[in-house]
């Protein structure tokens, strides 16, 4: 059993739900102190783990690493994920319009200006205030441990991804000022043409293409690290607000999943524009649709 994996997503549930390290405790039978440590990877009996099924409301094979993880809300998601990341040495992407481990900072000021923006005018001010500072913590973190670890990463970006997030800008949807609108739009601009310089210039690790013909449906990432090999597949990019999300994400270590996820990138990277094609084509996107 991979106990580190199991107190991962306690965490990440008790995160999620706002409940108090007590409240979970409780309903799990164990003092809060059993509770931390069995966040920190220690190893759980088997009828607490039962348990802890029926509180995150999955199977305990899912718990086990043998099913499939469900995420409902961004933030819980975004919390798996940076678990996930702190494992893998190299990361595989298909679809969607950015690789968030290489976006800019002006990607990040303009999340986060926006983002707080919204969370000032939300109903309640201060639990929008606190999911966005938490939100925008886990970005942080994503961002360091990439600059730490430096895993390799192969990303095929979807054009119609980046044709909307051009015309919408950096967190699409969202009641903010026209003023900071139009900090997303610039910062959604900046960031194709930085998109571009990578395919052109290819830095040592990240290789950037741009999908030709059919555009991806369902955009996934495969993470593999030296012990296993994880397949993400959601519907919320790093800019979806902590409460604006709505569908369901998904995570598995299943090796069907994986070996199938992986054929379908390979294909996808070989059919691929790349290089100096890649970048022309972005750029005409730019010069299209960014108004």
């Amino acid at each position: 059993m991979r106990f580190a994996d199991i107190g991962q997503q306690l965490r990440a549930y008790r995160l999620e739900s706002g409940l108090r390290a007590e409240e979970i405790a409780a309903r799990l039978g164990v003092s809060r102190a059993a509770l931390y440590r069995y966040e920190k990877g220690e190893v759980i009996k088997l009828d607490t783990i039962r348990r802890l099924a029926e509180l995150l409301k999955i199977s305990p094979l899912s718990l086990l690493g043998i099913g499939v993880e469900y995420f409902a809300r961004p933030l819980a998601f975004q919390e798996r994920l940076r678990q996930v990341e702190e494992q893998a040495d190299q990361i595989l992407i298909v679809g969607g319009a950015f690789c968030y481990q290489t976006t800019t900072d002006a990607f990040d000021g303009a999340v986060g200006e926006a983002w707080t923006e919204a969370a000032d005018a939300a109903p309640e001010r201060l639990q929008a205030r606190a999911s966005a500072d938490q939100a925008l913590g886990l970005l942080a973190a994503r961002k360091r441990l990439h600059a730490a670890r430096r895993p390799t990463i192969i990303a095929i970006l979807g054009e119609a991804a980046l044709r909307r997030f051009l015309q919408d800008g950096v967190a699409a949807g969202l009641t903010v000022p026209e003023r900071t609108r139009q900090r997303c739009l610039a910062a959604a601009r900046a960031e194709a043409e930085a998109i571009a310089a990578m395919m052109e210039s290819v830095p040592i690790g990240v290789q950037l293409g741009l999908a030709s013909g059919t555009e991806p449906t369902g955009g996934f990432m495969v993470m593999r690290g030296r012990e296993r090999a994880h397949v993400v597949s959601s519907p919320f990019a790093a800019d979806t607000p902590p409460s604006g999300g709505l569908g369901v994400g998904s995570i598995t270590a299943a090796d069907e999943a994986v070996a199938a996820h992986q054929r379908v990138a390979e294909v996808a990277w070989r059919d691929a524009l790349k290089g100096a094609a890649a970048a022309a084509r972005v750029r005409e996107l730019i010069r299209t649709t960014a108004g």
